[in-house]
């Protein structure tokens, strides 16, 4: 199997509305990362889904809800979600995340 690489640059963000952007990065059938840009003030709404999720904080601050239980964080900080657990953010200074799940999000290449 050939590494993927994947340039930044080369892919366009995906407008999710609502001052959310997404932009899917390297990816194998196990493992995907994916840039989130927020806006001050958006929101990633309370969700689940069967995959783990890593969150690191390149940019910004954010409040999230986790199992209802609330959490700010700022740049550098990571957050590791087990499977199915409720989370969702509100970004209090605009910024980035960077999303690394497992095994990948197939409804985010479809």
């Amino acid at each position: 199997m050939k590494a993927n690489v994947v340039y930044q640059k080369d892919v366009p963000a995906k407008d999710l509305g609502g001052g959310v952007t997404r932009r899917v990065l390297a990816w194998t059938e196990q493992l995907m990362i994916v840039e989130v840009g927020f806006e001050a003030g958006s929101a990633g709404s309370v969700h689940t889904h069967p995959h783990c999720q890593n969150t690191y904080v390149k940019s910004g601050r954010f409040r999230f809800t986790i199992d209802g239980e609330n959490v700010e964080v700022g740049p550098g900080d990571t957050i590791a979600f087990p499977a199915d657990i409720p989370h969702g953010t509100l970004c209090l200074e605009a910024g980035t995340l960077l999303d690394v799940f497992a095994p990948m999000r197939k409804d985010f290449v479809q």
